[in-house]
Order: structure tokens, then sequence, then C-alpha cells
């Protein structure tokens, strides 16, 4: 894809977006560790706040 002048666009990932991804994988390597485990309440808010809040906002900002 081009970036309208004739180069390829390149995606910028600054310290934020490492820290908010590092922060999704964290929560959802947690939510399916309490999922195994056997946990029916902490798990899914963990693995929903990972792929729904952490991970867009990682790739948005």
């Amino acid at each position: 894809m081009l970036n309208g002048i004739g180069s390829p666009a390149r995606l910028r990932f600054r310290r934020r977006n490492v820290v908010l991804l590092g922060g999704a994988l964290a929560s959802i390597a947690v939510g399916y560790v309490l999922l195994a485990g056997g946990s029916t309440t902490v798990a899914p808010v963990l693995l929903v706040l990972g792929y729904c809040v952490l991970f867009p906002l990682g790739l948005a900002l």
C-alpha cells in the first residue's frame, strides 16, 4: 500500500504501542491460564480486555 507520495506505508510503533500490545498479550495469556484452571469470572474479563480493548488500542494509538 502506498502512502500517497509513491513510497510504501510503514507502521511506526512507539513505546506506548508496545506497552499496550504487551499488556494485551499478558492479559490474554493470564486469561487462558485462569480459564484452564476453571475460573468463570476473571478469565473472560481478562480475555475481553486483551482482545477487545488493549489489542485494538495498541494498534490504533
